[in-house]
């Protein structure tokens, strides 16, 4: 009987319950940890699983100031803890792991990020040098950083354009130099980060146009399985497939998400939308024509 008992109990340790064992008097007792006391915090296991699988989510951002600091955190707290529970949580950090997608690398851009990050949390301008995305061209800037935003695998940081004299979003490895202005700003109470990036499909900020695109059975579950907007409406068809409606700005991000369906989606509005599909299809046609 006591050789099952402890049988079953090594077996719950090795799947990862949170089984520790301690000796009194002699004897080994064994109970389920509820928390891990690190000084007078408390910390439950699902807490520093979630830590664990902060750390992974960040891996993107490996070498910036983001992805060091919670790898600091977790090094804090393991060198709180026993080596018993420090055993503990590499179990519960192997039993979930999470591979970051297509992503840059910001290794080389972090005095850029603690920059722009000193200056959001300081409201100072930055004066920056520019290169253009689509052109390469580069310019001149000062900008008045809000927020740094963490889109699809990449950073941008949205905030008032002195050049344009409008908010922009720039993505920061285009981001050549950049230097405190030596000026402080005030975010207006019209700014409203949720509003301004609700109506873009990405990253690009556009006024809203009604888009209904229908997509072929073949495509009906992976459309059902994600949350591709804010703002999207589903509705079932009668061959299987599926039909979307969204309140987003029809931008290239849009255009190019589009296109990597195929024959797989066709769009029904707007007619310009429907005409650039189109026109970008037959582009790449001519190509193996």
């Amino acid at each position: 009987m006591r050789r099952t008992i402890y049988r079953d109990l090594d077996a719950l340790m090795y799947a990862g319950f949170p089984v520790v064992s301690e000796r009194r008097d002699g004897k080994v007792y064994y109970r389920f940890l509820d928390s891990f006391k690190l000084g007078d915090v408390p910390f439950t296991a699902d807490e520093i699983l979630a830590l664990a699988f902060g750390e992974d989510l960040l891996r993107a951002l490996e070498g910036t100031v983001f992805h060091d600091s919670i790898q600091s955190a977790l090094s804090k707290i393991r060198a709180g803890l026993s080596e018993e529970l420090g055993a503990f949580l590499g179990r519960l950090a192997e039993s979930f792991r999470v591979l970051p997608g297509p992503h840059k690398r910001y290794a080389d851009y972090r005095r850029t990020i603690q920059t722009l990050n000193d200056a959001v949390l300081t409201s100072t301008t930055v004066e920056m040098i520019y290169r253009t995305g689509r052109t390469g061209e580069e310019s001149s800037r000062q900008l008045d950083p809000y927020r740094i935003w963490y889109r699809g695998g990449s950073l941008y940081v949205i905030g008032h354009d002195h050049r344009s004299r409008e908010i922009r979003t720039f993505a920061i490895d285009r981001i050549r130099e950049i230097a405190p202005a030596g000026k402080h700003f005030e975010i207006p109470d019209s700014f409203d980060f949720d509003a301004y990036t609700a109506s873009g499909f990405g990253v690009v900020a556009e006024p809203a146009s009604h888009v209904r695109i229908r997509f072929a059975p073949s495509w009906a579950s992976h459309i059902r399985e994600h949350c591709w907007h804010a703002s999207q409406q589903l509705s079932a068809l009668a061959d299987g497939g599926v039909e979307m409606t969204l309140e987003v700005g029809t931008t290239a991000e849009l255009t190019s998400w589009l296109l990597s369906f195929g024959p797989g989606a066709e769009v029904l509005e707007p007619a310009p939308l429907r005409a650039e599909v189109r026109q970008q299809l037959e582009a790449a046609l001519k190509l193996y024509s």
